[in-house]
């Protein structure tokens, strides 16, 4: 775990609106429990009124007047109006909990569905732990913030209206005392919001960091035990909560601070009702029943603005999680396919398979230059052409450009000059997914999906049946352990494939390969983390796995390119020398050296076994 790594910082001083209005528009599917509880709310904060008007009848015909009459009618009235408010808060909860529900399924299929699309950069500078934390405690704080309280907000509104309106109908003096409080409410609103919002995005940034770091420290568990690093691991992760809860307590206590502000604005106001009308009441102007409905609807309407005070509050706090959840939705990737492109071949979601040209393999460099960092480059003028059906075997020291030349034939990258052309065709004038499905890779580090061996294998061709998956299995010698299984084909592999050792991940990573029937196939140090025994299995399937297939071979080992076609040997993103084995070795230049190093070194350390 590492304290530098820092996520971007949210610098908006305001509740940007606009940001709240996308994710509003994912409640486009669920209208109706919009307006169910927009009508509930809003018949809601009548009947508020309406009660009010009832205890005034109540104080004024029955007790003041010492008289019973109509006292039935009063009686149906308020029965009526209590079963009212118990219908429209049941109808209000239900549509709220329904909207929430149905935004966070919607907002997290479009998060799940973007992720698919974007390409390898945008993971190389977002961490697993960040976007945990977006797409599951932000998306679940944005819309409980918008479900709920967009329609408080609505309720609220109504609330003050009506009861404005029924004030100013029956003493239009004590109603201004009320009115003429509010813009200093709002005052202190406006003071409040800054510093509420300030801390609130402070919380919500260390939330994500304690996020990543829980992922780093579960996904790295082994490391931190072979380096010993549990005491640093504990005092980084110690740092970072410590910050959190101290910026959720200055949030906490000026949060607390601006509700007793809000409610001492709003009880001077009523107390200066009591007394105003406690005047009118002794000189005979005003019933005492009116004077009760004007403090009650004084709170009552205050009740609403002591709502929109904690809505505030609410909105400030939940400003930097729905930010964070838009920042998701709204990120373009590197590598997109033009209109004209998706229209005549489709996404990856929508493919229109029935314009595809067939793939031969020829690939091709023209002028390529790359980098990951600005000013650091990989790849400069790179040039390469590989004839269809042609094995190039891709050697070098670590960090020489091996991998990124692949990475680019594969367009998980794209060159920032120059162009890759497949078949003559320049890769960007055809889709994403034509080329990729084409594209048999076998990584060194095999990840396995969870379900069976047997699902695992058919997500390489998704129409495979059992025999082809099986006959695949037999091609590379993971049908032999497969069976040894209780379940055989039906195993289940666990969550990344952790039920299996590294070496069987990595045999059904390449059968998985090898039933897609790819044109061009791609070996990363496919062989490196399998046993001697394996790995001789697949050296003598490869021999018909790649007939008549373009193939790059990343290899350390170089005992495993000796058949190779074509040998390129690579430093610092340019070819040195290339050829087949024996005609490098013939040359005895910089490949004789590194075979013959490392065949020296193969034998000392299979002298040392012997002993």
């Amino acid at each position: 775990m590492s304290s530098a790594i820092k996520e971007r910082e949210f610098q908006n001083q305001k509740i940007n609106w606009g940001t709240w209005g996308k994710i509003l528009g994912f409640a486009k599917k669920s209208k109706k429990y919009i307006y169910i509880a927009a009508m509930a709310g809003a018949l809601t904060g009548i009947l508020d009124l309406c009660t009010q008007l009832l205890s005034r009848w109540a104080i004024d015909g029955f007790i003041e007047a010492a008289s019973l009459d109509h006292f039935s009618w009063y009686i149906i009235a308020a029965v009526a109006a209590q079963m009212a408010f118990a219908v429209f808060t049941m109808m209000f909860s239900r549509a709220c909990g329904r909207l929430e529900a149905n935004m966070t399924a919607d907002i997290r299929n479009e998060g799940f569905r973007k992720l698919q699309t974007m390409s390898f950069s945008y993971f190389d500078k977002t961490s697993v732990g960040y976007l945990l934390a977006r797409m599951t405690t932000d998306v679940s704080r944005s819309t409980e913030t918008l479900a709920w309280c967009f329609i408080d907000l609505g309720w609220g509104v109504m609330a003050i209206v009506a009861g404005m309106i029924g004030m100013f109908v029956i003493n239009w003096q004590l109603a201004l005392i009320l009115l003429v409080s509010l813009p200093l409410l709002g005052v202190v609103s406006v003071f409040f919001q800054k510093k509420i919002l300030k801390h609130q995005r402070e919380t919500r940034r260390l939330n994500s960091m304690i996020t990543s770091a829980f992922n780093e420290g579960i996904m790295g568990a082994r490391t931190t035990k072979t380096l010993v690093r549990e005491e640093l691991n504990n005092k980084e992760f110690t740092a970072t909560t410590a910050g959190m809860r101290g910026a959720s307590m200055r949030a906490a206590m000026i949060s607390a601070l601006y509700m007793p502000v809000a409610s001492m604005l709003i009880s001077i106001a009523v107390g200066v009702v009591l007394v105003k009308g406690g005047y009118d009441v002794t000189r005979m102007v005003l019933s005492i029943g009116t004077l009760n409905m004007f403090i009650n609807m004084g709170n009552m309407m205050f009740e609403p603005i002591r709502q929109f005070a904690r809505i505030f509050a609410e909105f400030q706090s939940a400003q930097a999680a729905a930010e964070r959840v838009v920042e998701v939705l709204d990120a373009e990737s590197d590598i997109r396919d033009s209109d004209e492109i998706v229209a005549k071949y489709g996404d990856l979601f929508d493919p229109k398979r029935e314009n595809w040209e067939p793939i031969r393999g020829e690939v091709e460099f023209r002028n390529v230059s790359f980098y990951y960092v600005e000013g650091e480059p990989i790849l400069k003028n790179f040039n390469l052409k590989v004839r269809a059906g042609e094995n190039i075997a891709l050697v070098g020291e670590t960090g020489s450009g091996k991998s990124t030349i692949v990475n680019l034939v594969c367009r998980f990258y794209e060159p920032q000059e120059g162009e890759i052309l497949v078949d003559g065709v320049n890769i960007r004038e055809r889709s994403q997914l034509w080329l990729q499905s084409n594209l048999g890779y076998v990584l060194q580090q095999p990840h396995l999906f969870s379900g069976t061996i047997r699902e695992n294998i058919r997500y390489g061709r998704l129409d495979a049946n059992d025999a082809d998956i099986e006959n695949a299995a037999k091609m590379v010698g993971a049908d032999e352990f497969i069976r040894t299984l209780d379940k055989g084909y039906d195993t289940e592999v666990g969550e990344g494939g952790g039920l299996l050792s590294t070496g069987q991940k990595q045999l059904i990573s390449f059968a998985r390969a090898i039933v897609a029937d790819p044109k061009i196939f791609v070996l990363d140090e496919a062989t490196s983390s399998i046993d001697t025994e394996s790995e001789m299995k697949i050296q003598k399937a490869s021999e018909t796995l790649l007939h008549n297939r373009t193939s790059f071979i990343i290899a350390h080992r170089l005992s495993t390119v000796r058949d190779a076609d074509r040998i390129l040997v690579i430093d610092h993103g340019e070819v040195l020398e290339q050829g087949s084995h024996k005609e490098l070795m013939a040359k005895k230049g910089y490949y004789y050296d590194l075979y013959t190093n490392q065949f020296r070194s193969e034998k000392v350390d299979e002298s040392v076994k012997q002993l």
